[in-house]
Formats: C-alpha cells, structure tokens, sequence
C-alpha cells in the first residue's frame, strides 16, 4: 500500500493560491452566460472552448487521482468539471438546434470517446509501475497542442494595432496563474505540472507586452469580417491546460463603427452628386451662351 507523503510546505501554499486564482479564471465566461440567458440566444457564440476546457480538466483530474498525492490538483480540476459542464448545460439550453447536433457530436467524440479511449489504453496497455507518468505526459500533449490559439491573438494584435479583443487583467491572472502552477510543480517534482506552465508564462508575459505597446495606440485597422461578435482567447492555466473562452465584443461599439462606415459612405455619395449637378448646371450654362451668340454672329 502506497504511503500519501506529506507535500512540501512551499508546495502547499503555491498551489492553494494558484487554485484560488485558477477559480478567477474558471469564472471568466459568467458575464457571457449571463448575456446568453438574458438573451436566451447563444448568438454568435461557440461550444467548443468549453468542451476542450472540460476535457482538459477530466484529463487532469483522471491523472492527479491516479497519481494519489496531488490533493489541490484534485480540488481545481474537480472544479473545473463542474463550471465546465454548467457552462456547456447553458449552451445547449438556448443554443439553435444546428449548434446542439454539432455541441453533442463534440461532447461524445472527445469528451466521452476519445477521454474513453485514453482511459482504457493507460489501464490496459500500460504498466502500472508507469501509468501515472504515460498519462501525464498525454496532459502535457494535449496542453502543448492547444498552446497555438494565443498566438493568433498575439497576431491580431499586431495586425489590429488594438487590444480590444486581449484584456489586461485576464492576461496578467493567466500569467499569475501559470506562475504559480509551475513554482507548485517544482517544489512537487512533478514535471507535467510544470513544463506546461512554462509555455503559460512567457505567452503570458508577451500578452501584457503587447498591451503595454498598443493600448494607447490611436489607429486601429479593422479588419474586414469581424468574427460574429466574439473574439476566443485562450486561457493558460490551472495545470498547463489551455481554456479556451470566447470574450464578448460589445455590440455597440461594432454598431457605431458600421454607423461611422456608413455616414461617411453617404457623404462621399452626396459630394459626387453635387459635383455632377455643378458639372451638369455649367454645361447647360455653356449651351445657352452658344445659342445666344449664334443670332448675332449671323445678323453680322
């Protein structure tokens, strides 16, 4: 029988803090389902950040209780599970009935299936004496694998000339976060915990950059397509495991820039019209001096 040794002191307290700011985190998304309930319309929001953040946090649930001494995993990603799930609930309740056919076909092929599959795999084909570290190392791979999507935020960014869709406090609690999951991995000689967040912090620390450079920058290219009315930012947290949550654009802001976009198409219209009625008004003009001229120069 496995003896539960007791977790390093340091250990202790960073993981406590990294849970109490992860559960920050995890809440991100509440003002969207508030909109979304209100509304009772999902409108142009997607499924699949909650769907991939709950099975990220099923994935690390599974290996901190297999691994058997990692009880503050255990609480976060438990967690996690439970937020997750009533988010993905919400969306089904109001989303339209082509946006819950493809919110199940998700939920069972990756949530149920491919979590199925892991599952069985690493309790049958595997060692037990190697079990714990197999599947962490497939946490780690499905964290690293998602550590893309920031980067197209980053790019945006740079493109857009505009923080608008990167907030400052999201992005500095993610760097936080990924902080104190790693300094927890260390002190735990857990390396699954603490590679993942390696990558957290520097993405992190680049998003704060980023908005340091640009938040009073005045020009802002817009971009052709806003996407719907939402931007996803990827939430790097917890265990390494990147959330993905969409934050919501605020419609009016979208609205007056179409407003903007169309007065000055409607003044640009009503110039060239008075242009052609000034060129039209000067010819008429010209036509009607010919014509009194053409009398005289005959009686001459």
């Amino acid at each position: 029988m496995a003896v539960m040794s007791a977790p390093h002191p340091l250990a202790f307290a960073f993981g406590i803090l990294g849970n109490i700011i992860s559960v920050m985190v995890y809440l991100a998304p509440v003002p969207t389902f508030f909109r979304i309930c209100r509304k009772k319309s999902t409108e142009g929001f997607q499924s699949l950040p909650y769907l991939v953040a709950l099975f990220s946090s099923m994935l690390w649930l599974h290996y901190a209780m297999l691994k058997k001494d990692a009880l503050l995993l255990i609480t976060i990603n438990a967690f996690g599970c439970v937020i997750e799930t009533i988010y993905i609930t919400l969306y089904i309740a109001y989303a339209s009935k082509e946006n819950k056919i493809s919110t199940f076909r998700l939920l069972l092929s990756m949530n149920l299936g491919l979590f199925s599959i892991i599952v069985i795999l690493t309790h049958f084909a595997v060692k037990n004496s190697v079990r714990v570290q197999v599947l962490g190392w497939i946490c780690v791979a499905v964290s690293v694998s998602v550590f893309a999507a920031p980067l197209s935020i980053v790019a945006q960014v740079i493109r857009t000339r505009s923080v608008e869709f990167m907030p400052f406090n999201l992005s500095f609690f993610l760097t936080i976060s990924a902080i104190m999951w790693f300094v927890y991995g260390l002190f735990t000689k857990d390396m699954c915990v603490a590679l993942p967040n390696v990558l957290g912090f520097i993405l992190g620390l680049l998003q704060m950059l980023l908005y340091a450079a640009y938040r009073k920058a005045k020009e802002v290219i817009m971009e052709e397509q806003l996407p719907e009315n939402l931007k996803t930012i990827v939430i790097l947290s917890t265990l390494g495991n990147s959330e993905v949550h969409p934050v919501d654009i605020q419609p009016e802001s979208i609205e007056g820039a179409k407003e903007n976009e169309q007065k000055e198409e409607d003044n640009n219209n009503n110039k060239k019209k008075k242009e052609e009625e000034e060129k039209d008004h000067n010819e008429k003009s010209l036509e009607t001096s010919n014509d009194d001229l053409h009398p005289n120069e005959n009686k001459v």
